[in-house]
């Protein structure tokens, strides 16, 4: 009986630390994809100021003369 409580705290034990490493990753990869969110904001900032900069997009360009 004894050997089996020494059993099932030392499996306890384990996944105690099994579930904290799990939660630095979730918390780590939250703090990934905050950043990743806040950077595509940027970015779509930033095109959308360079779209409206008063260049033509590739698909309403003129071709060049030689065509």
């Amino acid at each position: 009986m004894e050997n089996r409580l020494i059993e099932l705290e030392t499996k306890i034990s384990y996944q105690d630390h099994i579930i904290d490493e799990l939660n630095d990753v979730v918390t780590r990869q939250q703090q990934q994809i905050d950043r990743l969110e806040k950077a595509m904001k940027s970015l779509n900032e930033h095109l959308k100021q360079a779209g409206s900069s008063g260049l033509a997009r590739p698909d309403e360009e003129v071709p060049p003369p030689h065509y």
